[in-house]
Order: structure tokens, then sequence, then C-alpha cells
């Protein structure tokens, strides 16, 4: 039994709720009355609030983000059918802006927008401490409130209490363990919320580095950086690289965020020292086009971002994952074929083709009546389509992303992926051979790899007058097992 529930639904259980976390961690005296659980989108709903009813809570928060936006709706409006009294307190990106736009936020009954590290141990100790009937009187709901809900101040990072001792012996094993240096994101890209960040904030190192001791004593060997910007203040950067090194044992696996072109020497020497298979930068061009990522407030020296690929291939043993978007506005087929190109020819670990979201909040929005973007109302807000890129074209594009990574990215057919586009274009090549699997299979998820090497020799065979036969590893190696496990977009922290 427990008086507060803190709760989420993780896109997979190789997740963890890192925002839950932050959350318990700042409850102080509030702890021994608070309970933390994590459940996953493929779980039914139904089974969610048995689990959660079961612990007779009389606060139960929840984090809303945009990969469990559907599924959590649907657990709040049984929850609010089966126990009306139950005070809902939903917190997290998704909920965050456009509240009123939102049947979620009439069902629940409270909203803490932003960063809610504190604010909710307030909010619990103020309804904890009511005499009031905790009866269903949504504070922020549309019919009552057509302002959106305040948004509590920043935290000091000084005083915050870390999440880490919170991590299970069991997440240590099994789970990918987020952690962050800093807050915030300078730049302004439109596509995303970090957009509207108005300062980055550092966590002071000695804490910080207190709190990683502390995770590697007990085992921990998967670090996933958060940062959104790790390479941004060069000597926290080398300060933090400097302690993994110096501790460094096998198994050990660093995932950051870098910023492509902003690699200085101070970097280059640490990042030598590294041994293969232990760093992983996962690093965002998102567009080559110059004039696109103007319009989008992208700022990126594409050149410098091209030289620092090249020396992280050529001299260090770097995991490297790139992000490409589909569908900026101004990006047309073309632009995205050569910026595809561009990006295959620097020959990172794996290319991320990601379908451009309207998340909520996100700047991106002001562009969608001169572009004519169409999104999908629904989660996760992907385009549908655009004045460069019709219905049809984002639908072949999908399914290119869907097949570069199972054939490309997954580790698995490392010899064979180069002979589909040898001595032509990259994008081209590939696009004809996403086409012709689609012909041929009508899907892209299902099909299992045994299948999948003998579709690839056999178009090779037809298409490319290939003679030889197709290999394929059951497994990918240990450094693209361990980068692929890490790997995704950093708000899997939830």
């Amino acid at each position: 039994m427990a008086d507060i529930i803190l709760a989420t639904l993780n896109a997979r259980y190789a997740h963890c709720a890192f925002g839950l976390r932050y959350l318990f961690a700042n409850l102080g005296d509030l702890q021994p009355r608070a309970r933390l659980l994590e459940f996953d989108i493929n779980q039914r709903p139904l089974d969610i609030a048995e689990n959660i009813l079961r612990n007779n809570p009389r606060i139960l928060g929840l984090g809303l983000h945009v990969w469990n936006a559907a599924q959590t709706l649907i657990l709040v409006r049984l929850l609010k059918q089966l126990r009306p009294a139950l005070i809902i307190v939903l917190g997290g990106p998704e909920i965050s802006h456009e509240t009123d736009q939102q049947e979620i936020s009439r069902l629940a009954d409270h909203i803490i927008p932003g960063e809610a590290d504190l604010a909710f141990a307030q909010l619990c100790r103020q309804l904890l401490s009511s005499s009031a009937s905790p009866s269903h009187t949504p504070a922020h709901s549309l019919a009552l409130s057509p302002t959106p809900p305040p948004r509590p101040p920043l935290a000091d990072l000084a005083t915050l209490a870390l999440p880490y001792d919170f991590y299970t012996d069991n997440d240590l094993a099994h789970r990918v363990i987020y952690v962050e240096a800093s807050r915030g994101c300078p730049y302004e890209c439109e596509f995303c919320l970090s957009a509207l960040d108005e300062t980055v904030r550092q966590f002071p190192l000695d804490r910080f580095h207190a709190a990683m001791q502390r995770l590697l004593d007990r085992g921990c060997h998967q670090f996933k950086f958060v940062d959104r910007t790790f390479n941004l203040d060069l000597r926290t950067s080398a300060a933090i690289l400097q302690f993994f090194l110096d501790r460094y044992r096998p198994g050990l696996f660093l995932h950051f965020e870098m910023v492509p072109d902003r690699l200085p020497e101070s970097l280059r020497v640490l990042i030598q020292k590294f041994p293969p298979a232990s760093l992983q930068f996962e690093v965002g061009i998102q567009t080559f086009n110059e004039e696109v990522a103007q319009r989008i407030g992208r700022r990126q020296d594409n050149a410098k971002a091209e030289e620092n690929l090249r020396w992280l291939r050529a001299h260090t043993g770097v995991h490297i994952h790139a992000d490409l978007i589909v569908g900026l506005p101004g990006e047309s087929l073309e632009s995205f074929a050569a910026g595809f190109d561009r990006l295959v020819a620097l020959a990172p670990h794996e290319i991320q083709v990601g379908i451009l979201k309207r998340l909520r909040g996100a700047p991106i929005a002001r562009h969608t009546a001169q572009w004519q973007m169409i999104y999908d109302p629904q989660p996760p807000y992907e385009i549908l389509q655009n004045r460069d890129l019709d219905f049809a074209t984002l639908q072949r594009l999908r399914r290119f992303a869907r097949y570069w990574d199972l054939i490309a990215n997954s580790g698995r057919f490392v010899e064979t992926a180069p002979l589909i586009w040898k001595n032509s274009s990259p994008f081209r090549e590939f696009l004809a051979l996403s086409d012709w699997l689609y012909t041929e299979t009508g899907s892209t998820h299902g099909i299992a790899l045994p299948r999948l090497a003998r579709l690839l020799e056999k178009y090779l065979r037809e298409k490319k007058e290939f003679s030889g036969s197709v290999t394929h590893s059951q497994a990918p190696g240990p450094r693209a097992r361990q980068a692929r496990h890490s790997a995704g977009a950093s708000d899997d922290a939830g």
C-alpha cells in the first residue's frame, strides 16, 4: 500500500523512467509513503490499472510522453471510472504544452508542466495535508481554466536530490541507465522542444562524479547521457571523459549526444584513449541543406561536422550513430537524397532516418501553413505530407527508413549492404530495394532474418547480377549490440 504512486509507461522494458526517479528522490519525508511503478506500452491498460489500484493510492503521478500518450489516455479513463476519488497528477513533455487541446487534461486533477522535480512533492504535501475530500475536481481542465497551468520555477541543480541511488540492481544488470550532467540546450532547432530552453545549467561536477562512482561500484557498465549537447562546455566534457577513462574496465559503454561541428583537440586526445566499443556518439546532422537548416533555426558548420566524422572513423573506435530527418520544410526528395548520400560517404555505423514530428509546443508549427505541412493527429504526430513531399512519397520514405534499419543498421549484413549501392547513389539504390521489398512482402515488420537474407540474395541476383551468396550473422557483434541497446531518442528517459 502507498499513498503516492509514481508511474509511467516506458517505450520498452529496457528503458528506465529517469524522470520518475527524480520525483521520487525529491519527495523527502514523503518517500516512505510512495512507490514507483514502471510499465511499458505493450502491457494492457486494464492490467496496469489493476496493478496501480492494488496499492490503494490517494495520489497517482503519471509521466506523459509522445510514445505513451495514447495508452496513458486509455489508462486514465479507466482509473477515473474505477476510482473517481483517485487524484491524478500529470507531468512530462506531452502535457507541458497545448493542454487545452488534450482530452487527458480534462480527466486529470492536476498538471505540472515543465520540470516537476520539486513541484510534485510540494503538491503532494498540500493534497495529503488537506482535510478536503479528494473528490474529482480538475484543477486545470478546459472547462475551468482556459489558460495553461503555471510552470514551476527551474530547480537549483546544486541542491536537487539526485536519482541514481534509486536504480535497482536489476536495473543496473538489464536496463539502460540514464544520467545527465547538464540540462538545457543553447540551440533553437525548431523541431525540438529544447528550442524552448532559456538556459543551459550544469550539475556540480563533484556531486555528479560521486553519484557515478556509486553506480560503478554497484556494477553499472552502461551509461546513457541524456544531455542535449554533451560537448558544449568543453571543460566539463573533458572532466567527465577523464573520470570514466581513469575507471575504465572491460564492458564499459558510454553514450553521448554530441554537437557534430564541435570536437577540438582537447576532446580528441581523450576520445582516442578509449578502447573500441566503449563510446557511442549520437550525432544529429538532421539536414545538410543549409537553406533548410537556416529556416528551422539550426546552426551547424557542415564542413566541420564532416571533418569531425571522418576523423572519428579514421582515428578512434567510437561507434557513430548519425541522424537525418525526413520532411523538414523546404527539403525536397532530391535534397534529402543528396544529404543521405553525403552522410553515407562519411561511413557512420548507423544512420537513423527519422520522420519529422510536430511535438506539442515545438516551434516547427510556425511553418505549417506556408509549407502545407500535414501531420498525423495521433501520437507521435509524424508528417504525412507537405508542399515538397506528397503522401505516397512519404510512405515510401517510411518504408525506406524501416528497411534501412533492418539491413544497414542492424549489424547483420555488414558485407552485403554496400553491394546494394556499389558505385552508385546509396539513396537511389536503397529506395529501389525498399520498393521491391515492399512489393514482395507487403510488410515492413515481421520479416524473419533468414527470409530477409533470401530476399536480399534474390534482389542482388536479379537486379545487380550478383553471383555470390548473402551472408548474415544471427546477432550483431558486441559493439553493435551494445550500441543499439543504448541508442535512441533521449526522450526515452521517461
